[in-house]
């Protein structure tokens, strides 16, 4: 394990101090359950990914977010926000760690060994906690030269424009998945007419999200980003 390891090190460009942590960060549940046999709920839980997968989400959506803010100093909250869940949705992250080979890299159980080096929940997540165990390693600094290196291309391309089109992404993935087409309704407006803010929440057969933004538009966008990160998260 230590030899593929190293090469996963390579891969993101860190060189870890306690090399436990990018371990559990590639290691899935259903390894945990299978080869941790006898072993407590907890002992599994400290052993697989899922939490780390938690804190590697805090910290890439906090390094994207100031990157955003500080190499577009113009662009209101609005297009930096659809800017963001384009750069993190469940789809470009997963896209990102097949580019890198994560799959190669991962522990998977006999229940997922098949076809989970190419699942997209399992390659987003995977690739969330091995952010996490950088900055569990090295602390925030370390985490963001990773995540910079990794994503700059993506970050040097990025446009308000080219984030707007959630909502027929959404549509396109329902319909992928033999679903209705999703609806949007206006939850309520909050602010004077000059700087109002609009809510509106989506909802389709298994599931609802909720955006806002400062036009109806906007926060249909944002709702239907969010509805395209629970899908995906549901893989």
């Amino acid at each position: 394990m230590g030899v593929v390891l190293g090469k996963l090190e390579a891969v993101i460009g860190h060189k870890f101090k306690n090399l436990k942590l990018l371990e559990r960060a590639v290691t899935h549940r259903s390894w945990a359950y299978e080869n941790l046999p006898g072993e407590t709920e907890e002992n599994v839980r400290e052993a697989e990914n899922e939490s780390m997968e938690f804190i590697g989400d805090s910290v890439l959506g906090l390094v994207i977010a100031e990157q955003l803010f500080l190499r577009n100093p113009k662009l209101t909250e609005g297009d930096l926000t659809l800017m963001k869940h384009n750069l993190v949705s469940g789809t470009a992250l997963a896209t990102l760690s097949e580019s890198i080979g994560m799959g190669e890299f991962l522990r998977l159980g006999g229940s997922e060994i098949k076809s989970g080096r190419r699942k997209q929940s399992l390659l987003t997540n995977a690739f969330e906690a091995v952010i996490g165990a950088v900055f569990l390693d090295s602390g925030y600094v370390a985490a963001r030269v990773v995540i910079t290196r990794l994503m700059e291309d993506r970050l040097q391309s990025v446009t308000p424009e080219a984030s707007v089109d959630f909502k027929s992404r959404l549509q396109t993935e329902l319909q992928a998945q033999k679903y209705k087409t999703a609806n949007y309704h206006l939850l309520k407006t909050e602010g004077p007419p000059h700087a109002r803010t609009f809510f509106v929440e989506v909802t389709w057969e298994t599931g609802k999200a909720r955006g806002q933004g400062n036009s109806i538009k906007a926060a249909e966008m944002m709702a239907a980003a969010e509805a395209l990160n629970m899908i995906g998260n549901q893989d």
